[in-house]
């Protein structure tokens, strides 16, 4: 008896393996080309990485002309002689980043859709373009609104000067300058996919609209904690972003509502 017991658990393990074997080869391949994808990413943002610096630039150049009435002047500095080189390989990644995001998305979608049942598959297609779409909204919130305001506001602490006073004048360098950008477009970014989570919870049956509801406070604290922590130390942008947030968990809740009304497909039992 207790041979055979041996024999069948021998037998399920070997019979495990080669499904595991098989999955790990076809992770591999999956990463490899996520990263061919990252390289040539990388080498298209080198090439233009001034025209996508200067283009980054166009929110700060408009917040300056509004404070200096109409002074289209714009200088940055780098206080290092390779700065601006490492600036524009930063740069390069952050873009390859952003242009693999649909690719990164689809990979883990190719890879996870075998085990799903087909009215999951196709519960999971929206979201798959939904968050890309949703990081895209994310990165324009930054550029025409977050960015400008920021600016704006850093750029009214200067000082004039004058025959009493010290002229006190902004000097960004080019580092800080994308490290703000690149900070702010992650954060935001990565909290316009708040939806896209919620309602994938919603939908495996996780969390419904009527817990979100009731845990609104809980999820105010995490939110501005959550800001304060991604986001550049300063309050403005902790605040935007603490807002947003709780903008889009609202629209999550209403999302999330509209996933529980959403009748199952027949079926469901079914493999795919």
């Amino acid at each position: 008896m207790n041979e055979k017991i041996g024999t069948d658990i021998e037998d399920e393990v070997e019979a495990s393996r080669a499904p595991l074997m098989e999955h790990l080869v076809e992770l591999r391949m999956r990463l490899i080309r996520l990263v061919i994808a990252l390289i040539i990413g990388f080498g298209i943002c080198f090439a233009f990485a001034e025209p996508i610096y200067n283009f980054l630039l166009v929110p700060f150049e408009d917040a300056a002309a509004r404070v200096r009435d109409g002074d289209l002047s714009l200088e940055l500095i780098f206080t290092a002689p390779l700065e601006f080189f490492f600036v524009k390989v930063k740069l390069a990644l952050f873009g390859a980043l952003v242009l693999a995001f649909p690719w990164l998305a689809y990979e883990i979608f190719a890879f996870v859709s075998p085990g799903l049942y087909k009215n999951e598959r196709g519960a999971f297609a929206p979201f798959l373009l939904g968050a890309p779409a949703l990081f895209v909204a994310g990165m324009s919130f930054v550029y025409y609104f977050v960015l400008p305001f920021v600016m704006r506001f850093a750029l009214s602490q200067e000082q004039i000067g004058g025959e009493n006073s010290v002229s006190i004048q902004l000097l960004t360098r080019v580092s800080d300058y994308l490290n703000l950008v690149t900070t702010l477009i992650l954060a935001f970014g990565l909290s316009f996919q708040l939806p896209v989570l919620l309602m994938l919870l919603g939908g495996a049956g996780i969390v419904s609209s009527r817990q979100l509801m009731g845990s609104w406070k809980i999820a105010l604290l995490g939110i501005f904690v959550f800001a304060a922590f991604v986001t550049p130390p300063d309050p403005i942008s902790q605040l935007i972003l603490g807002s947003v947030l709780m903008a889009l968990y609202g629209i999550s809740i209403a999302g999330v509502r509209m996933v529980e009304k959403r009748p199952k497909p027949a079926g469901a039992d079914a493999e795919s």
